[in-house]
Order: structure tokens, then sequence, then C-alpha cells
């Protein structure tokens, strides 16, 4: 097994800590669900990096992207879809009460919290371009789904601890306030992530 851990981490760390469509999510389902919003997105977030080494791994993500039709498709699907949740986030900000105790917002589920990062052209380029550059010579199926496991392991401890820090302590000071910031600003986030990919 000639697979890089020790280089894949100072690659990955910059993608798995910045703010991005996940983090976006992750802290909108902290603030509509609690702990379960929080484990209910990252498991679906975790779903779909393995579903990218998975794909990589069988050599899936190369074919879609030899085809520009496909790769095309998928683009416009998750920027459309990305921008859906963004708008949503937004409202359910704007709309913010003091009365108002339920969420606006869908509920993320853990199968919307997969198809945003499955559709995400940047997961499956940084899988294709970066990711097979750590998984040896063969990179192999195993070699990926280690490497996933790596990005799962980082992105989790990374997001449960913002979040604690972000939506756990705060919501007890100020939960109105912090669910139409965290939403507007989310929403917004969304909107430029997925403009920015289908541009570039």
């Amino acid at each position: 097994m000639d697979i890089n851990l020790l280089g894949f981490m100072p690659a990955l760390l910059p993608v798995a800590l910045s703010p991005g469509a996940s983090f976006t999510l992750v802290m909108s389902s902290a603030l509509a669900d609690g702990r379960n919003g929080l484990f209910r997105t990252l498991a679906g977030t975790a779903l779909g990096i393995y579903t990218h080494a998975l794909f990589i791994g069988l050599g899936i993500t190369a074919i879609i992207i030899s085809s520009p039709a496909v790769y095309g498709f998928l683009k416009i699907a998750g920027t459309i879809y990305l921008l859906w949740l963004g708008v949503m986030l937004i409202r359910s900000g704007l709309n913010a009460k003091r009365n108002q105790h339920k969420n606006s917002v869908p509920p993320i589920t853990l199968k919307g919290a997969w198809l945003a990062n499955v559709l995400n052209p940047k997961a499956i380029i940084f899988y294709l371009t970066v990711v097979s550059q750590f998984a040896g010579n063969q990179g192999g199926v195993d070699n990926y789904l280690i490497l996933a496991t790596v990005h799962v392991v980082i992105m989790c401890l990374w997001l449960i601890t913002i979040s604690r820090i972000l939506v756990f302590s705060a919501q007890k000071t100020h939960p109105l306030m912090l669910k139409k910031y965290v939403n507007i600003a989310g929403g917004a986030l969304l909107i430029i992530f997925s403009l920015h990919s289908l541009i570039h």
C-alpha cells in the first residue's frame, strides 16, 4: 500500500477547515434541529465523501469528467440545488420573528446533505485532481476509502467543534438573532459558492 497519508493532510486541511457548502448546511441544521440536525447533516456529508471516493476508485469520476454533457448536467443540477437551499436559508433568516419557534426552512435530510456534497462540482474536482495524487500508483478503491475516512474524521471534528462554539453556546443567549444571521449569511454563502462553481 503506497498511500501517502502524510502528504494528504496539508492538502486536505485548507479544504476541510474552510467555510463551504457543508459548513453552511451543518451550521443551519445545528441551529434548526440541535444535535440531531448536526449529526444528520454530518452523516449525509460523510456519505457524499465516501461516494466520491468510491466513484473515483472505480473510475466513474473519470468517465463523468470526460463527458462534457454529463459533467455539465451535474454541474447545473448541483448549482440549482445549492441555489435553492441558499434562497430557503435567506428566507428563513428574513422571516425570523420573536414568536416564531419553528424553522421555516425544510430540515436538511440525510439525503439532502448527501446530494449537496455529491452534486458539488468542487468536491468532484477535488477528489479527481488532489486526492488522486495521494492514493498511490494503483489508486485502488481501498486507498481512496482510507483517504475519505481521514477526510470525514477531520471534517466531523472541525464542524462539531465550530458548531458547539458558534451555535450551541450562542443559542442560549440570542437564539432568534443567531438564527437570523446564520441563515442569511449561510444562504448568501451557498449562493456565492454555487454561482462561483458554475462560472468556473
